[in-house]
């Protein structure tokens, strides 16, 4: 619960320094004297929305202290795992904001980030204001009361189920992606199966290109050659009749006439050498050349057959410059077909773990549904007994339950409240049929049933007295001292019979000084609870004496 609460430079108020205590306590005040802006700092320091608009005019900023104490053992071994155990037993949790924006949040003296800082802040309280009862009208929120009825195991099984419809939804959707991109896929598998398949019947050979280009050349000039190598061959060795001698002749003759110059003077020796190795050299040039001539070879043909090849090479160009390129083009194609062919084997998959996960949502989302059913009987004979104890004898809170076709994260059901004021009416959508008085009681109802199974230890009613009057204030009183019997209540407002029936009684005063506005807040003595009371009721003397009577006696 909490013990300790201090405020500073909160919108008016400057410093307040309260020690709050279990049971219930009430806080009241004039009209506009910031009773509201004490939730609103209780809500910050509890993790809510922070702005710098609540700083006190003329300060830099704001803060808000709390101290917890005895916090139930789920939520000290919490603390504990995350390395924030409790100091003697107490939860020190601080808030602040400067003027720039700045959100400082601290826990057991340390700074924490927001986030960390509302998972210990979760279970703390339960902050319950005028709009909550707008809250009735949504039926998402009906569902949420039913289900934190049903426990904590109940919710456990809630959780399993979203988390099942969650992973159905996302296999789905997936599904639903790949099946538009089937179509595309086809095509894609199809041109490239096409092009490896273009690729593959030419089966293009690194340098056959440019081998192919110099046959072609070869044969284009079949008798230019032939003639070329015939000069040759007769200018060196075998010269026709009429010509002058083949030049191995001339060199022959030049050969033997060094030889008998060499023995007539030495001097001419290495001329001799060199021009026996031109002979030499030449003859063997001879006969390469002759042999090249014998080994020339046009087959008929072999030139239509070098253009169709190499145009069937050309037309690769589009997939690459050379060979190489091509080659390496059709290895690329080939993984992009095996990925589009994993993709669509994905698809078998995807649908097999979309199917297991319908069949687990299905499965889960019946037993949830059965719980519901049995969950939703309790509460509507404990909301009958709730309602007789507020002044609505024959009120009644019927579930309505309408079945979801689809997987759905709150489960197979729409669960919606219907509500029925008196015997024999059937009960209509509450957004229908409740006042404003009903809907504070009826969710007092819902408050005071799950005060019994819920671990927070405090709760925090604003004006929950909104629009309720008569006879029904007084078992709305005592509803409340009922709830505050297990757990901490802190109640704001208007309204003596409730503020009488408090344990400790706070005053929201707005004062004047020094030419500024202050809110504080204090505890009442007996005396002051008095007169309280009776400005409370109109501030005449019947007033104070129907405030004596009201206060406990002692």
């Amino acid at each position: 619960m909490l013990t300790e609460l201090n405020i500073r430079d909160f919108g008016l108020m400057e410093n307040i320094r309260l020690e709050l205590g279990q049971g219930f306590s009430v806080f009241t005040g004039e009209t506009g004297a910031g009773k509201s802006m004490l939730i609103d700092a209780l809500s910050l320091l509890l993790g809510g929305r922070a702005s710098a608009d609540v700083i006190r005019h003329g300060s830099e900023k704001t803060s808000v202290e709390g101290v917890f104490s005895g916090l139930p053992p789920q939520t000290t071994a919490f603390l504990a795992e995350e390395g924030y155990p409790l100091e003697d037993g107490l939860l020190f949790l601080a808030r602040e904001i400067n003027a720039s924006g700045r959100n400082i949040c601290r826990v057991q003296g340390r700074t924490v980030p927001l986030s960390l800082y509302k998972t210990f802040c979760a279970n703390l309280a339960d902050i319950h204001g005028q709009a909550e009862h707008q809250s009735l009208l949504r039926p998402e929120y009906h569902r949420e009361l039913l289900d934190n009825f049903g426990g904590a195991d109940h919710l456990r099984l809630a959780a399993a189920v979203r988390e099942c419809a969650l992973r159905y939804r996302d296999l789905a959707g997936k599904e639903r992606n790949l099946l538009q991109l089937e179509d595309d896929i086809a095509r894609q598998q199809d041109f490239l199966r096409y092009q490896i398949d273009e690729i593959e019947q030419v089966a293009p050979v690194v340098g056959e290109e440019e081998i192919l280009e110099q046959e072609k050349k070869l044969l284009v000039n079949e008798e230019r050659v032939h003639f070329l190598v015939g000069e040759i061959y007769a200018a060196i060795y075998d010269a026709p009749e009429g010509r002058e001698l083949a030049a191995l002749d001339l060199l022959g003759g030049a050969d033997k006439a060094m030889a008998e110059l060499n023995g007539i003077d030495q001097a001419t020796a290495e001329m001799g050498v060199v021009l026996n190795g031109l002979y030499i050299a030449l003859d063997d040039l001879a006969a390469q050349i002759r042999a090249y001539r014998s080994d020339l070879s046009f087959e008929p043909g072999r030139l239509d057959e070098i253009e169709t090849r190499l145009m069937a090479l050309q037309k690769l160009r589009k997939y690459g410059a050379t060979a190489t390129e091509v080659i390496r083009k059709k290895r690329e194609m080939k993984a992009k077909l095996d990925e589009l062919s994993l993709r669509q084997g994905e698809m078998e998959s995807l649908r097999l773990a979309k199917n297991d996960a319908r069949a687990a949502y299905s499965r889960l989302a019946e037993e949830l549904s059965l719980k519901r059913g049995i969950v939703a009987e309790r509460l509507e004979k404990g909301l009958a007994v709730e309602f007789s104890d507020l002044g609505m004898h024959g009120a009644r809170v019927e579930v309505i339950f309408t079945p979801v076709v689809d997987p759905a994260p709150h489960g197979g059901e729409q669960i919606e409240f219907y509500f029925s004021a008196n015997v024999g009416e059937p009960p209509r959508p509450l957004a229908k049929i409740a006042s404003g008085g009903e809907m504070a009681r009826i969710m007092l109802a819902f408050k005071s049933l799950l005060s019994r199974i819920e671990t927070v230890d405090t709760f925090v009613f604003d004006e929950v007295d909104s629009g309720v009057g008569g006879v029904t204030i007084h078992s709305l009183a005592e509803k409340l001292a009922r709830i505050a019997a297990a757990k901490q209540v802190l109640c704001i407002t208007h309204n003596a019979r409730i503020a009488a029936a408090a344990a400790t009684h706070f005053a929201i005063v707005k004062n004047v000084r020094q030419d500024r506005t202050i809110t504080g807040a204090r505890e009442l003595t007996n005396a002051e609870r008095a007169r309280e009371l009776a400005r409370m009721m109109g501030g005449d003397e019947a007033a104070r004496r129907m405030a004596e009577q009201l206060l406990p006696s002692g």
